[in-house]
């Protein structure tokens, strides 16, 4: 698999996060989704909760300090879903 400059140097500048849906913006204008199911922290934390998140670095990861919750940008364009998510498990099972 090739990895383009873009994609290594992928920075977050904002996120929209639903019931449902992780939604981060990047610098270069494209948007990353993910299901909430991919990441139980954030699947169980309240609107409250996920509502409290910070950048790390240039925007390189977001951090939900309520819920102790960290994710990469890096690893939300190569699709990674958080270890213990059902999708992880099915990950696993392919393998």
């Amino acid at each position: 698999m090739v990895t383009s400059i873009l994609e290594a140097t992928a920075r977050a500048v904002d996120l929209r996060i639903t019931d449902d849906e992780l939604t981060v913006l990047l610098t270069d204008g494209r948007r990353i989704s993910a299901p909430l199911v991919w990441f139980p922290r954030l699947l169980n934390a309240t609107k409250e909760q996920r509502e409290i998140w910070e950048l790390l670095g240039d925007g390189e990861g977001v951090h939900w300090p309520a819920i102790d919750e960290d994710l990469s940008v890096s690893g939300l364009l190569c699709e990674t879903p958080a270890p213990g998510s059902s999708a992880w498990d099915a990950l696993k099972t392919v393998v």
